[in-house]
């Protein structure tokens, strides 16, 4: 692919769940966004956020979960809506698939990890579509481990760090930040620490605020 050297450099950095359908949606729509913006240059920075940090370790069953955030009824309906965006989107989501609602804390440590090997967007693609596609719990270390071997990282190393305490702080802190910034909703998309941007929002919406966040009267630049 050709490079193109009068590209305009962006920094964004997306707060979101790995067991949001709507994060999902929300970087399909970031990557076409992108796609349509071929004069910008984007770092993208996956930050992590936990839709509900009070599921234990080793998760609970997927059916409790819904049951207790939506009730059965609202559940289904709830999925339709998604099943219908995701389809326009390209992603098949596979609800029926999914046993374990996961505490997603470890897979924000792997996601962190892999900003030192530059696969941060592979391996948070890589774990929305075990969780949404497949239905692997990826609570489970050695389903992170597999993933960890695949891009770099590896899957010896990966289980040593999950076996301990490295970045479970970190990772606790940044989702305290992301709470105190206000941010009760994900994806949360913020370019150049400028401009925000909540919701899986359309394309044509991210581009906007993409070109918003490199004009110069922004911030008072």
């Amino acid at each position: 692919m050709a490079v193109n050297d009068n590209a305009q450099k962006l920094r964004i950095d997306v707060i979101s769940d790995v067991v949001c359908p709507w994060c999902f949606v929300g970087k399909k729509r970031l990557e076409e966004a992108l796609s349509l913006a071929d004069d910008v240059e984007a770092e993208v920075y996956w930050r992590p956020f936990q839709l509900d940090g009070t599921i234990p370790q080793g998760g609970i069953p997927r059916q409790d979960y819904l049951d207790r955030k939506f009730g059965p009824e609202r559940a289904k309906t709830v999925y339709e809506r998604i099943k219908g965006v995701g389809a326009e989107a390209g992603i098949p989501f596979a609800f029926d698939k999914i046993a374990i609602s996961p505490n997603t804390l470890d897979a924000h440590r792997l996601i962190r990890w892999a900003q030192a090997t530059g696969s941060q967007s592979q391996v948070k693609q890589r774990l929305f579509e075990l969780f949404f596609l497949e239905g692997k719990d990826i609570g489970d270390h050695s389903v992170l481990a597999d993933v960890a071997e695949d891009f770099g990282i590896g899957r010896d190393a990966a289980l040593r760090l999950l076996a301990s305490d490295t970045d479970r702080d970190e990772v606790k802190g940044e989702v305290e930040m992301a709470s105190r910034m206000g941010v009760t909703g994900v994806p949360f998309f913020i370019f150049n620490n400028k401009l925000a941007l909540s919701g899986a929002q359309p394309a044509e919406v991210i581009v906007q605020a993409m070109r918003q966040a490199l004009a110069p009267d922004v911030a008072g630049t």
